[in-house]
């Protein structure tokens, strides 16, 4: 093969995708999913955000009532017709859509529709990083940062690699790991509404472990992780914080510009 040949055979990036914004970006940080597709959009993307989205079932799944997980995620099958990438912009809504749904819907009449859903989602640093091998210029001042990565990111997506990947790719940061790096923050969806004490335990050694790595601020890819550090940070008059990982991307690369 001649080397024309050979550029011509490279895969290109996208030039369409579906964005699913998951409940939590929706109700409580928008921000940050305007801040992804933001950034998607700079590197040309066409982004598409169906407006009948809502949830992907996770708390219902979770909690043990598959066919209320069922009926939520069924609604959400049909918004995707196109053959585009689904981006996501959080590794547990990611984990349970991709991996979860096929289980889900097993045996019934949404089972093919729902494995074809499931096989074009894609969490949103893993498409930022591997689809578009993004390639930033740091426009920030020289920082240090910790990172978090969400239980279900870490373990059913291996998203905190590609995290980690785009941090270290800008030349201004400094990425520090953390003694409770792989550790849960106490969030886990419902689960720190039905154990409250435990979960408080965990996300006060999260939120120390955090403050005491050096870093001048931390990021994450997950906004209930986000919210529940932050909830404690603040109950506690720090003014350490954390932002979603877009939010923070897009605030060292230039804004929308």
């Amino acid at each position: 093969m001649n080397q024309r040949n050979a550029a011509v055979s490279q895969p290109r990036p996208p030039a369409d995708v579906y964005f699913f914004g998951t409940c939590l970006i929706d109700v409580f940080q928008p921000q940050a999913g305007l801040d992804a597709v933001t950034l998607l959009e700079r590197e040309g993307v066409r982004v598409h955000y169906p407006d009948a989205q809502s949830c992907c079932g996770q708390p219902a799944y979770t909690s043990g009532e598959v066919a209320a997980a069922r009926q939520v995620a069924r609604a959400q099958l049909e918004l995707f017709p196109e053959a585009w990438p689904i981006v996501v912009p959080s590794g547990s809504c990611a984990g349970m859509m991709k991996h979860h749904w096929p289980t889900l819907f097993a045996g019934t009449p949404d089972e093919a529709r729902a494995k074809e859903v499931a096989g074009r989602i894609v969490e949103f640093a893993d498409f930022l990083l591997n689809a578009l091998d993004w390639q930033p210029t740091d426009l920030g001042q020289p920082l240090t940062l910790a990172v978090h990565t969400s239980c279900s990111a870490r373990r059913e997506m291996n998203t905190h690699v590609n995290g980690w990947a785009l941090i270290d790719r800008l030349a201004n940061v400094k990425r520090v790991v953390h003694e409770r790096e792989a550790e849960c923050c106490g969030f886990g969806g419902v689960f720190s509404v039905r154990h409250p004490d435990i979960a408080g335990a965990m996300v006060a050694d999260k939120a120390a472990a955090l403050k005491d790595s050096g870093a001048a601020q931390f990021v994450t890819a997950d906004c209930g992780c986000m919210m529940n550090i932050n909830g404690k940070l603040a109950k506690d008059g720090d003014t350490f914080a954390g932002e979603h990982l877009a939010t923070f991307l897009l605030k060292r690369t230039g804004g929308a510009a």
